[in-house]
């Protein structure tokens, strides 16, 4: 496969396919170089329209991915529902929503980040699978939550892989972060570290793993990968601004 790409490291069923994509290989320019896939952050929309289109042919992708206007919300769309042809610049037909699930083979389901955490979640039998964006504000309000009640099948049947997102060394946030994640749960402490500025050094890939394993979900694979800390690779809005974003996609096959 392509350099471009990464595929994520789990023990998925061989219907579940999966991919990540980095910063390169594409032809966006300055400071959305060079594979930027969103079409919402100032890049030239032919260029982002290039790129999309280097991804579809590189993982040979069944569809157009189902993109989504993501709001740092917690509204989960079902792929079944969505047109093949739907971009994100189709406002009357790209749904507001953090997470899109399937059941259905051939349908592309996809989300895009720059520093918030991309969560893929598979069925063990390969029967329906998902993508979440969770950023801190979704992740708090219970994106994951809300992403797996849509699959509606028990947790504790479901596989997670973290994909790249800021980590916990480039992550600083308030007091108001660490108080919300805490109330709803106390034993989000443990992902907060002081610093000497008097803030936080939140790391979401572990308030993401609280939250999986809370529902009953254990096998959770990925993370560690920092986008903030790895700028050949990876895109960061926090540490560039102006950011390109990438797509993190899962599909069935038949």
């Amino acid at each position: 496969m392509n350099g471009f790409i990464l595929c994520p490291d789990w023990p998925a069923h061989a219907r579940v396919r999966a991919a990540q994509t980095l910063r390169f290989g594409g032809v966006s320019r300055g400071a959305f170089a060079s594979l930027n896939v969103g079409t919402h952050v100032g890049d030239d929309p032919d260029a982002v329209a290039e790129n999309r289109a280097r991804v579809r042919h590189t993982l040979d992708l069944p569809s157009e991915p189902l993109w989504l206007t993501q709001m740092h919300g917690i509204d989960v769309a079902d792929a079944h529902a969505r047109p093949d042809t739907c971009t994100d610049a189709d406002s009357d037909r790209s749904p507001a929503a953090d997470a899109i699930v399937t059941r259905l083979a051939g349908k592309v389901c996809v989300i895009q980040t720059a520093d918030c955490l991309p969560v893929l979640l598979a069925h063990q039998d390969g029967t329906c699978v998902a993508a979440a964006h969770a950023g801190w504000r979704g992740l708090c309000a219970g994106v994951l939550e809300a992403t797996v009640q849509a699959l509606g099948e028990p947790a504790e049947r479901l596989i997670a892989w973290l994909g790249p997102a800021i980590g916990p060394d480039a992550f600083e946030v308030g007091d108001e972060v660490r108080a919300a994640f805490l109330a709803h749960d106390t034993r989000a402490a443990s992902a907060f570290v002081s610093n000497a500025r008097g803030r936080w050094q939140a790391d979401l890939y572990l308030l993401a793993r609280q939250r999986l394993l809370a529902m009953g979900l254990e096998q959770i694979h990925g993370g560690g990968l920092c986008t903030a800390a790895d700028s050949g690779r990876f895109f960061s809005h926090r540490r560039d601004g102006a950011s390109g974003r990438m797509a993190t996609l899962i599909w069935l096959d038949p």
